[in-house]
């Protein structure tokens, strides 16, 4: 931002972005969300004694059931070595297993054990702990207005491909 400062004092203007103050504390604000969410989830990990990435993989795979690596990637937004090698921990930990996928035998379908399903228990005793924790002084008005507004955020950003040039 002060690189475009500089070049807007000296006249250079044509082709140089200057965010906006919204979309500076948008960008801002968002920064800290997602530095507050990773803490917040280390912290869950570390009480729980497992990686903060099993964490994601064994909520993921209890809400959606038994689905392939590429499916795993997609949706935590992670390239498929990151998800291979979580899910792989979580397969020698016994959390996860992989079976023979019935509707394409050449693939293999990743699902909770008994012990990843417990996992998946403990971590939302313990989000649910942490939330309690952390919001204890807002109203369910005021969670129903936040839910509203980061999904929103999230569908808003997530609507942009990642794949698309800069403007």
């Amino acid at each position: 931002m002060l690189q475009a400062s500089v070049l807007l004092f000296l006249g250079a203007t044509e082709g140089v972005v200057v965010p906006d103050e919204a979309t500076t504390a948008l960008v801002t604000a968002l920064e800290q969300l997602g530095r507050a969410q990773r803490e917040a989830a280390a912290r869950i990990a570390r009480e729980l004694g497992r990686p903060r990435a099993a964490l994601g993989v064994v909520r993921l795979l209890r809400a959606r059931g038994p689905i392939q690596l590429c499916e795993v990637a997609e949706a935590l937004r992670v390239d498929s070595s990151v998800a291979s090698r979580q899910v792989g921990a979580l397969v020698e930990n016994g959390y996860v297993r992989r079976t023979v996928d019935e509707s394409d035998r050449r693939a293999r379908t990743l699902e909770l054990t008994e012990a990843g399903r417990r996992l998946a228990e403990d971590s939302d005793e313990q989000f649910e702990a942490f939330v309690g924790e952390a919001f204890t002084d807002w109203t369910p008005h005021d969670l129903s207005v936040a839910v509203d507004h980061i999904r929103s955020v999230a569908a808003a950003i997530s609507s942009v491909s990642q794949e698309a040039p800069l403007r």
